[in-house]
């Protein structure tokens, strides 16, 4: 069963920034639609960001736009999210993940994906 993997997770104060990087042994993710999702503690997932899997498209919840930014190293087969001016609001699991088919990111962030990581643990407060 493919298990990706999230690391870079911690506290940090408001403004602050973290990197999330994800990994996906056995799992080229240069051919799979891939991104973060989040869950704060009594609250639904929500999509945070994805990358398509044909041209490279990204995209992103409005309540992240502008501070986030999605990236991936395809020689390294890694999957990063660049967190910048975060906010209390930020709190959350953020889980990678990875899809097969090349949905719409709408679909994406609503269904979710095909594989997942177990998450990492982001914590915004001062």
């Amino acid at each position: 069963q493919v298990q990706l993997v999230e690391s870079g997770g911690g506290l940090v104060q408001p403004g602050g920034s973290l990197r999330l990087s994800c990994t996906a042994p056995g799992l080229a993710l240069d051919f799979y639609a891939i991104g973060w999702f989040r869950q704060a503690a009594g609250k639904k997932r929500e999509g945070v960001s994805c990358i398509s899997s044909t041209d490279g498209s990204t995209y992103y919840a409005d309540s992240v736009k502008g501070r986030f930014t999605i990236s991936r190293d395809n020689a390294n087969n890694m999957l990063y999210l660049h967190m910048n001016s975060l906010k209390p609001e930020d709190t959350a699991v953020y889980y990678c993940a990875a899809d097969r088919n090349n949905y719409s990111h709408n679909y994406y962030f609503v269904m979710g994906m095909d594989y997942w990581g177990k998450g990492t643990l982001v914590t915004v407060s001062s």
